[in-house]
């Protein structure tokens, strides 16, 4: 038997033992769209505020929202989590914020 087929075959045991319960995929299913205005508004933030808090563009929040772009694998599970635990995502982002301006190497890079 070829690779190929070695490995196909390999996949194939692999799907079976996950739809029997034995295994767990190896990742996250990401779904292919999420709905970041919907995620936005439910958190009662603007595009602006929405944008600060979690690190994106303004220019990503509006490419999304008005589906120029879609948000990629990383930055879709990223709003997953936002969506699922935003009080959470908030406070982590809050401690890395306040440890990265207490971190006398990093103000240095900061200021060029």
């Amino acid at each position: 038997m070829s690779t190929a087929g070695k490995r196909l075959l390999g996949a194939a045991k692999e799907m079976r033992a996950i739809a029997r319960g034995e295994a767990k995929p190896a990742h996250m299913l990401i779904p292919p769209d999420v709905d970041v205005k919907a995620i936005r508004k439910g958190l009662g933030l603007s595009q602006d505020e929405f944008a600060a808090e979690f690190c994106f563009s303004i220019n990503q929040i509006r490419d999304w929202e008005q589906n120029r772009k879609r948000p990629l694998d990383a930055n879709r599970a990223y709003l997953m989590l936002i969506q699922a635990q935003p009080a959470q995502i908030m406070q982590a982002l809050r401690e890395v914020r306040a440890q990265a301006a207490a971190a006398p190497e990093l103000k240095k890079v900061a200021q060029g």
